[in-house]
């Protein structure tokens, strides 16, 4: 058994696609982070009962902040989605995983704001908060497609972990689902920020573990590597 000497390139490409993946990792603090700093700016926006396009809407005293900070998750995930094309080697649902990723963070730099729910029940809506829902139901399924590609791409505790995250993901999507239509009348939403929170923190926390995993298989694939016979 020989110790095989690894090459610059060989060391800096390997290097380069560890922190590719470890930008997944940061990129859900980050939205974590800016989640409790843009919502504390405004001191009468409510976490548990509005919703955190709400933060980015058109006349919103935080929209500025929002639109400043968010680009910046766009900015790791999809350098993440990346790392997992070059992870993938021939796993296809990982490359598919990987592609579903990087429409998932470039659509992030499109999206069209809303207006206030006061404005939408005068009857001031527009093109803009229809696209926006587009986009929402958009990124839903994207998500869904991730986390489903992503999970038929590992093993099996992955799997079991990513189908309670779908479930999960289903059932405070259902209740956020039932709690919209009242956005737009101006109507009392008391819990609709927290179903759409729990929904968004699923998904952070998947990407964490997603990034993690792969993380993991990277190790383990470029330690086989190191040795040739």
């Amino acid at each position: 058994m020989q110790t095989a000497v690894s090459s610059p390139v060989g060391f800096q490409e390997k290097i380069l696609n560890k922190l590719l993946l470890v930008c997944g990792i940061l990129s859900s603090l980050w939205y974590l982070s800016i989640n409790i700093i843009v919502p504390i700016q405004d001191p009468g926006y409510n976490v548990a009962s509005q919703t955190v396009s709400e933060l980015s809407a058109i006349g919103s005293p935080t929209r500025v902040l929002w639109n400043l900070l968010s680009p910046f998750y766009s900015l790791l995930i999809i350098p993440f989605g990346w790392g997992i094309w070059l992870s993938s080697g021939r796993n296809r649902k990982l490359q598919v995983a990987a592609v579903m990723i990087l429409i998932y963070g470039f659509s992030g730099f499109f999206w069209p704001p809303m207006h206030l729910r006061e404005d939408l029940a005068a009857g001031e809506g527009s093109l803009t908060d229809t696209i926006h829902i587009l986009f929402a139901l958009l990124t839903i399924a994207l998500m869904l497609l991730i986390i489903g590609f992503g999970a038929a791409a590992l093993g099996r505790k992955f799997r079991l972990f990513s189908i309670i995250c779908i479930a999960i993901f289903i059932v405070f999507g259902i209740l956020s689902g039932l709690d919209s239509p009242a956005v737009s009348a101006n109507l009392p939403t008391p819990r609709l920020g927290i179903w759409q929170r729990v929904n968004i923190g699923v998904f952070l926390v998947w990407i964490v573990v997603f990034a993690m995993m792969l993380l993991r298989k990277e190790g383990i694939s470029r330690s086989h590597e190191s040795f040739a016979d």
